[in-house]
């Protein structure tokens, strides 16, 4: 991915069949061997870490397998990461939508009928739609 859309050194990764398992997380998290070794760390999250659309567990995406010892990794589709980091709506966020629109890794009419299925207030969801607009404008 260009440096744009992945110069975070922050992974979020949630353990959603045993939640006591973020705990382990921690061992690879920010200021750990892990993070010196390999300049990126996990940040645990759970559920309520991000607004998201309706129907985002139905569209999440299998990782690629590794070695991985048995666990599986899915990630968000990147239009339903998009929505959460326009709902964020942070400097480093605004970057990020405004890349994957300009690289075409997201289309704006999916995001917009994504933005309907998303609980935010109506205040949000205007400034939401703008910046998908603006987005795919440039």
């Amino acid at each position: 991915m260009p440096d744009e859309i992945a110069r975070s050194m922050e992974v979020d990764l949630i353990a959603r069949k045993n939640i006591e398992s973020n705990q382990w997380l921690n061992a690879i998290g920010q200021d750990s061997h892990f993070h010196e070794t390999y300049g990126y760390y996990v940040d645990p999250v759970d559920e309520t870490t991000a607004v998201l659309p309706k129907g985002w567990k139905g569209r999440l995406v299998n990782l690629p397998s590794g070695d991985t010892g048995g666990v599986i990794g899915l990630c968000l589709d990147p239009h339903d990461l998009a929505i959460a980091k326009y709902v964020a709506c942070r400097e480093k966020d605004r970057v990020f939508t405004r890349e994957l629109a300009r690289r075409d890794v997201v289309s704006r009419d999916r995001l917009l009928a994504l933005l309907d299925k998303t609980l935010v207030e109506g205040d949000v969801r205007t400034r939401i739609r703008a910046h998908i607009l603006r987005d795919f404008d440039c």
